[in-house]
Order: C-alpha cells, then sequence, then structure tokens
C-alpha cells in the first residue's frame, strides 16, 4: 500500500486559498475515483472537489471553516498502487505551499457565495523584505500606524485585514479574568460557527458598514395605479411567468437612471476612481437555505416586463439550488432588497460594496387618503370651488441607501422622486 497526498487544485480564479465548508469523507472511509472530498468555498463560489484515486482515507486537511491554501495538502488516501512520493512522514500534514497545479477537473461548481472572500493568518513570523498586501491594507495599516513589516502574513506570503485584526488584538493586553465563553453562559443553547456562506456575509456587511458613510432616504409611493396594471398583465399572461412588483421597479428605476449617473455607479476608495456605467446590471437579493444572495440581470435596461420576470424567477431559482455560475453572481451596478409582504414600513438596507445606492421597496398597505374631489376650472373642484374626498388607496413606501461620499442626498431624494412618477403613472412603463 502506498499514500497518495491529493493538493487542494488551483480553482482557476486567481484564488490564494479556499475555507472547507463541509467534508462528505472522513478518516477511514473508503473512496472511489471521482468521489466527493469537500465542499470548498473561494471568493466568488463554492465548489466540489473530487477524489483523484481510489482507496482509503487516512487523513483530511482540518475542519469545516478552515482556510487551505492552493497547492496545500486537502487529504492524503492509501491507495493500492503507487503513491505520488509524499508518503514521507509530516509530508502529508505540510501547510506549505506547492508549485500551483493546473486547474483540476475535480472541481466543480456546488453553489455560489458572495463575493469577497476571507484569507486567513499562519504561524509565520513577520514579513521580511517586499511586503506583499493589498492597497487597502496598506491605507487601513497607514491609518492604524502599524508597519506591516511587523504583521505576520498569511499562506501566500501576503498580509491581509485578518492579519492586521490578529496584530492588533496581540498589542491589547489581557484581562486579570475572562469571561466564561458564551456557549457555557446559563441557558445557552447550541454554538454555531460562523463558516461558509454565513461568514461572507458577514464580512461583506461588516466591510461595507466599516468603509461606507451611509445615509437613507424613504418616499411614500401611490402604487393603486400600478397594482391595477399589474393584475391586468397577469390575466392575460398566458404560460408567462407571474408579474411581481420587482420588475416593474426595475423598468422604472432604470428609466430614472439616466439622468442620476452617479447612482449606477461603483466606488473603489482605495484608488479613489468612480465608475459610472451606461448599462444597468440590476443585482436582485436573495434569501436562500444558506443565506442572502445576490444573482444578477445583466443590462436591465434592454429587458422587457416578461423579460424581467422570467430571468429574476431564473436567477433565484438557480441561487436557491445552486446551480447559478459565479459570474451571475458578481458584476453588480445597483442592487434591489426586498422582503416582499414582510417588507416592513421602512428599510434602510445595507450596500452591497463596491456599489454606491441600493434599493428597498417595503410592504404594499391599504389606507384611506384625501384625494382631490374632481377637476374644475383652474384645478377647483366640478363646481369651481376646490374640494377633497377619502378614498382608499395602495401605498408603499421606497427605501433608498446611498453612499454619501459618492451620492449627495439631493441626488438621491430627486433620483427617488423621479422613480415615484414613473410608478405613479404607470402607463409610462409600458411606452
Amino acid at each position: 500500500m502506498a499514500r497518495y497526498t491529493f493538493r487542494l487544485p488551483d480553482i482557476g480564479e486567481g484564488i490564494a486559498q479556499a475555507e472547507v465548508v463541509a467534508w462528505h469523507v472522513k478518516p477511514g472511509d473508503t473512496v472511489d475515483e471521482d468521489t466527493p472530498l469537500a465542499d470548498m468555498m473561494t471568493d466568488k463560489a463554492t465548489v466540489e472537489i473530487e477524489s483523484p484515486v481510489a482507496g482509503t482515507v487516512i487523513e483530511i486537511a482540518g475542519d469545516a471553516g478552515d482556510m487551505i491554501a492552493i497547492g496545500a495538502m486537502l487529504a492524503v488516501i492509501e491507495v493500492d498502487g503507487p503513491g505520488n512520493d509524499e508518503d514521507a512522514p509530516g509530508a502529508a500534514s505540510s501547510g506549505a505551499r506547492s508549485e500551483a497545479p493546473p486547474v483540476s477537473p475535480l472541481a466543480k461548481p456546488a453553489h455560489a457565495g458572495p463575493v469577497e472572500a476571507r484569507a486567513s493568518h499562519s504561524s509565520s513570523g513577520p514579513t521580511s523584505g517586499k511586503v506583499r498586501a493589498a492597497p487597502a491594507v496598506r491605507a487601513r495599516a497607514a491609518t492604524l500606524g502599524i508597519d506591516l513589516a511587523l504583521v505576520r502574513s498569511g499562506p501566500d506570503g501576503r498580509i491581509d485585514h485578518d492579519a492586521l485584526d490578529t496584530f492588533l488584538l496581540a498589542r491589547v493586553p489581557a484581562a486579570t479574568s475572562s469571561p466564561p465563553p458564551p456557549e457555557l453562559l446559563p441557558g445557552a443553547g447550541a454554538a454555531i460557527k460562523v463558516i461558509g456562506l454565513r461568514r461572507r456575509i458577514a464580512e461583506n456587511m461588516a466591510a461595507s458598514k466599516r468603509h461606507i458613510p451611509h445615509f437613507s432616504y424613504v418616499e411614500e409611493i401611490d402604487v393603486t395605479a400600478l397594482e391595477t396594471l399589474r393584475a391586468e398583465l397577469n390575466a392575460v399572461r398566458g404560460e408567462r411567468p407571474k408579474l411581481t412588483l420587482l420588475p416593474l421597479l426595475i423598468v422604472a428605476i432604470c428609466r430614472a437612471l439616466p439622468e442620476f449617473p452617479m447612482i449606477n455607479a461603483r466606488y473603489d476608495d482605495t484608488a479613489g476612481i468612480i465608475t459610472r456605467y451606461d448599462s444597468v446590471h440590476m443585482g436582485v437579493a436573495a434569501q436562500t437555505d444558506g443565506g442572502l444572495m445576490v444573482p444578477v440581470i445583466r443590462d436591465a435596461q434592454s429587458l422587457g416586463l416578461w423579460q424581467l420576470a422570467a430571468e429574476i424567477a431564473r436567477l433565484a431559482q438557480g441561487a436557491r439550488d445552486g446551480s447559478a455560475r459565479p459570474d451571475e453572481l458578481t458584476g453588480s451596478t445597483l442592487t434591489i432588497t426586498s422582503l416582499g409582504p414582510l417588507g416592513g414600513i421602512a428599510t434602510t438596507p445595507v450596500i452591497n460594496r463596491p456599489e454606491v445606492a441600493i434599493i428597498g421597496p417595503n410592504r404594499i398597505v391599504e389606507r384611506a387618503v384625501f384625494m382631490p374631489d374632481g377637476v374644475g376650472p383652474n384645478g377647483a373642484g366640478p363646481n369651481g370651488a376646490g374640494g377633497e374626498r377619502i378614498e382608499k388607496r395602495k401605498l408603499m413606501n421606497l427605501s433608498i441607501s446611498c453612499d454619501h461620499r459618492v451620492v449627495d442626498g439631493y441626488d438621491a431624494a430627486q433620483f427617488v422622486q423621479a422613480v415615484k412618477r414613473l410608478l405613479e403613472m404607470p402607463v409610462s412603463l409600458l411606452a
């Protein structure tokens, strides 16, 4: 019997490491060639890694939530035939990165995740020579007064935000007594490790709130006529997907955006560059069993109502069942997030960084509203005098959160008012 050390292959996305989301095997399990070994999450997607050989698993690299460098040992398998000359004692547990192997046919998409990847820090010593770090990391270190030469690098030799956090924590004096961990407090339930998609969401939201000065604006919109139009269109939809509010809202947004180009934009705050887009790549936040994902409708401005309805349904299903491709979950220029009937009175959504705005429709409610009582001379009532009547109307609040470094409050308000006018005269959406 010989040992075959299987190293994490280059998944082809230019990443340096991947997170173990779930193991499909454990030491002692027998595997065939192409048996799934583990689900690994990169910065763009989760991929299923399969065994290249048949044999018995004798070692695996770490637990769910651990980061594995490309080229580092993922599993050691005992095989009947020859091994791969890596069966010397200690060789299988080495975390050092080897020359990255070619893109592996053993890695296939399982389901996609949010955009930002989480790097880990290793036990290597302080960096020496030229420091490898992203511009955002260098800028943060400069703000904190940290000499990057003193910070321990990750397994790929780069310094990331986690390495900075670890360095900062190491400088905080230990307390004389530590409180018990949360899972040991009276009445605590099961402790849940934050890994995979949930960790990506946590990191993305924290980065967005840390870097972006948010402000929100909310406006009330009368959607009575819009809901009537939607019902009439659904009555004649035939085999087409049911029309929800979202396609109508997307059409209105796309019609209004040309006058407000700073809202359909992305901001690289490290380089100090704002990129404005003519095309609207609309992210639509979708809730899945694993957490929130944002599939993207490419060139939404060029699609009609029914095309948008079909694309929303297709992308949402792909996000839920894991069939969405990585490129369908990245590259949005503006995002809509909606909780449907649970939308509440008003929301203050968190921006999908590096975008500069996010729009949130809220719940539609029926309320009594004072309406003009007919139209007479000079806008007066039918008898020549102004009048009002009480009427039941369908109303919805529309929220927008913006990056105040890029979007002024006045411009955000004007944009929402433009969308409001289109939604309150919905026949304009069909023109």
